[in-house]
């Protein structure tokens, strides 16, 4: 009876086993459903730039790299002054290091109101950066010329008429003579002394030897004078009578003559505006600058600031033979001004 018992037992644990549901240990639970979620929030959009002329995006008055005198300084700030009193725009005053960097501020929205010197205004021109606003006045004058002078030994004909201070021939009969005569020239960056000389060569196809830079307008004369360094060059007018060359030379004006003489279209400097500017603010200072100029005050701050006695309204197309001549030298701009 005891075993039948037992068997009894034994026969439901093995059925019961059977039934249960086996688990597996091992296996990692099971993974719960994603939900998609839509982020809602995002980076706030930038802020927009405030207004030019506000005080938070002042318009930059920037004088030349040149200024170090407490009396430029102080000049500066009278004309920001003005320009707020009369326009409601705020003006502050920069001096940058150089007219390199004068250029990369224009490029960068950091000047507006600026004088240029003849080449920095052409690059900042050639990147469309400003626009011409007013020409400096010197003497009456707003543009001056250059010439080509040579040595009367080296054999070369002049083509200009003293007497009536014209040339007598065009550019391209009177400048042939210089085919594969090597140049003296005074810097890279003199307009009158390499840059617009170069053009009329390009202009005209005249291919020369390698130049000579000899560092000076005087010495450019004092070159050809003495021969053996160059045949021509070109010179402001009339570089032979500097002082101490007459006094050196008696017999220069003889014996160095003046070939041809390039037409005043280089400028003295440029005041001019930056094309970020809106053209009604450009036209609004337009005016501004010329009423401030009516006035002992502003005069004087202009001279003391920018040396700047006289101004005439100009555009860009008012030197439009500079641009020209700039163009055919094939001078890089960007690699010539420091």
């Amino acid at each position: 009876m005891k075993r039948m018992l037992l068997l009894i037992i034994f026969v439901l644990i093995f059925i019961m086993s059977c039934s249960l549901p086996q688990i597996n240990l091992t296996q990692a639970p099971e993974t719960p459903t994603s939900i998609a979620v839509t982020p809602t929030d995002t980076a706030p959009p930038p802020l927009p730039t405030p207004e030019l002329g506000l005080a938070e995006n002042p318009l930059i008055l920037a004088l030349p790299p040149s200024s170090n005198s407490q009396e430029q300084i102080e000049g500066a700030k009278v004309l920001a002054s003005q320009f707020k009193e009369r326009t409601g725009y705020e003006v502050v005053t920069v001096i940058p290091d150089s007219y390199a960097a004068l250029v990369d501020a224009l490029e960068k929205g950091n000047a507006h109101i600026v004088l240029l010197d003849p080449l920095s205004y052409e690059l900042a021109y050639q990147k469309g950066l400003v626009q011409a606003a007013f020409a400096v006045v010197k003497d009456g004058k707003t543009t001056y010329g250059s010439q080509f002078i040579a040595s009367r030994k080296g054999g070369f004909k002049s083509y200009f008429d003293p007497i009536t201070q014209t040339n007598t021939a065009d550019a391209s009969e009177a400048l042939a003579q210089f085919a594969d005569k090597k140049p003296c020239w005074s810097d890279e960056t003199s307009p009158s002394g390499y840059v617009i000389p170069l053009g009329y060569l390009n202009k005209n196809q005249i291919q020369t030897s390698p130049a000579a830079f000899v560092q000076g307008h005087p010495t450019v004369v004092r070159s050809i004078y003495a021969g053996g360094i160059c045949d021509f060059g070109a010179t402001y007018i009339d570089a032979r009578k500097f002082p101490s060359l007459e006094d050196q030379y008696p017999d220069l004006m003889e014996q160095v003559i003046l070939v041809w003489q390039i037409p005043e279209i280089i400028p003295y400097s440029i005041l001019a505006f930056s094309t970020n500017m809106p053209q009604p603010m450009r036209d609004l200072f337009t005016n501004i600058i010329l009423a401030i100029m009516q006035t002992d005050d502003g005069k004087a701050a202009f001279k003391s600031a920018f040396d700047i006695e006289e101004l005439l309204p100009v555009n860009d197309a008012y030197y439009s033979d500079f641009h020209e001549y700039v163009d055919e030298s094939k001078i890089d701009l960007s690699a010539l001004i420091k």
